[in-house]
């Protein structure tokens, strides 16, 4: 009883595979035919390679076997009864290997190498047997083996199938030995053939689709986190010299006048920095982003201590160490609660490095408001962005990996907060000896921009 509903199980499975396949093939081929019509229409060229070959084109090369099925009908083959039990096996194993074919997890099971191997024998039995008509059951076993062989053996596995076709021919037929063995070569190597570049092409046209999604998500993560890491650093710098601009109205118009100009100035700046954030060419000055940094700081009470050392270095390693230095700050200016940011750039060795301190409280218990997603970080050491870290420090910690650097984030030993950032030096980086700046002196040269959120 069990095997009974074993049995009517596979049987069931199989006839919803068939049916899906047969629902796939028409959803195909549908797609194939909208996609013409609007080519017609539009003048473009179709895009789509269209529905893949199904078994449903080997068929019909069937009627090569009509020769032996009328001499069987005629009565004009001997033992009828063996040739017609030989036709039904041949065209059985047929249909099946046609329809495994297209499959490449049932192409390449044992089961479908056997059926050719029974197709092979049977083949051989109806031809010396026969002879005359039933010869050309070798070009119908050759389409069959290239339908089934598209792999490195095929070439060998060819040539002996021609050689068994011109053995067998030539024993029953003479000099026809040679249009069979012909037909057998042809039939196999060009199914073969056809077969392979379909899906060769196919495969191509699903791999372009990929790489054009992924080049889309890139640009959209790309785009998202500029967009976080501008607007989060210029909302803090405008919220800081409101609050400012406000306690200095009532006892020095002046300096709420200049701090509500420095306000206009970052809005404006900032609108500049988005239109070239969309373009994707947005480049700055570390320089710029360091005395904008001293600026944002003095301005939400901060002292700000600047030491740089070292030659200016490759755009490349300005632009990100500039991400840096404006994601280390904003948090300074929004979490912190510090009275002093220390911020050192150092060149040694084959690295670059980049810490601001601050003497703070530390990260904030809450996490940072929602802004535009970004991709998860890998996890860092204990310290790192990933324990400390929100949004901004995340994108940095995947922007400097994706360069060869690091980045760490975590409480300083001497109280606050640190973020560490360090890079390999480049081909364009000369770090040696420089000049050292004071509280709140201006930056050397350098160049870039940078993220939020802690």
């Amino acid at each position: 009883m069990s095997r009974m509903r074993g049995l009517t199980d596979r049987l069931a499975r199989g006839r919803a595979e068939r049916t899906a396949r047969r629902a796939a093939m028409r959803a195909d081929l549908r797609a194939f035919r909208t996609a013409r019509k609007r080519a017609r229409a539009t003048g473009e060229p179709v895009q789509d390679p269209g529905p893949p070959p199904t078994a449903f084109s080997l068929l019909p090369w069937l009627l090569m076997g009509m020769g032996a099925f009328s001499n069987l009908f005629q009565g004009q083959t001997p033992n009828p009864w063996i040739g017609g039990i030989g036709l039904l096996v041949f065209n059985s194993l047929y249909v099946s290997v046609a329809f495994r074919a297209f499959d490449r997890e049932r192409r390449e099971k044992l089961s479908t190498r056997l059926c050719l191997v029974v197709m092979g024998l049977v083949t051989c039995g109806l031809a010396i047997g026969y002879g005359g008509s039933w010869l050309y059951f070798f070009p119908l076993l050759g389409l069959a083996t290239g339908a089934v062989l598209r792999g490195p053996h095929l070439g060998r596995v060819g040539l002996a199938l021609t050689a068994l076709a011109a053995a067998v021919s030539a024993y029953r037929a003479g000099w026809d030995a040679v249009n069979i063995a012909y037909g057998t070569f042809l039939s196999t190597m060009v199914t073969a053939a056809i077969l392979s570049l379909s899906e060769a092409v196919r495969e191509l046209h699903a791999a372009r689709e990929k790489l054009a999604r992924q080049a889309v998500e890139r640009e959209r993560l790309r785009f998202s986190r500029d967009l976080h890491d501008l607007l989060g650093h210029t909302m803090s710098v405008i919220v800081v010299k409101s609050e400012a601009a406000r306690r200095l109205a009532p006892r020095d118009l002046d300096a709420a006048l200049a701090q509500i100009t420095d306000i206009e100035s970052v809005g404006r700046q900032a609108l500049t920095e988005i239109r070239e954030a969309v373009t994707g060419y947005r480049e700055g000055s570390l320089a710029t982003e360091l005395e904008s940094a001293c600026s944002a700081l003095r301005a939400a009470g901060v002292a700000p201590v600047v030491t740089r050392s070292g030659e200016p270095l490759s755009s490349q390693s300005e632009a990100l160490l500039g991400w840096v230095v404006r994601e280390a700050v904003t948090n300074v200016v929004r979490h912190s609660g510090a009275s002093l940011c220390e911020i050192t750039l150092t060149g040694r060795a084959e690295r670059v490095r980049l810490t601001v301190t601050d003497n703070g409280s530390g990260p904030a218990p809450e996490p940072a408001a929602p802004s535009a997603p970004s991709a998860p970080s890998a996890p860092s050491a204990a310290g790192g962005p990933a324990a400390h870290g929100g949004t901004g420090l995340k994108g940095l910690t995947e922007r400097l990996a994706a360069a060869g650097g690091s980045l760490t984030a975590g409480p300083s030993p001497r109280g606050g907060f640190t973020v560490t950032a360090e890079l390999p030096l480049e081909s364009g980086d000369t770090p040696g000896p420089g000049p050292a700046a004071g509280p709140g002196a201006g930056p050397g040269p350098g160049a870039a921009t940078a993220p939020r959120a802690r």
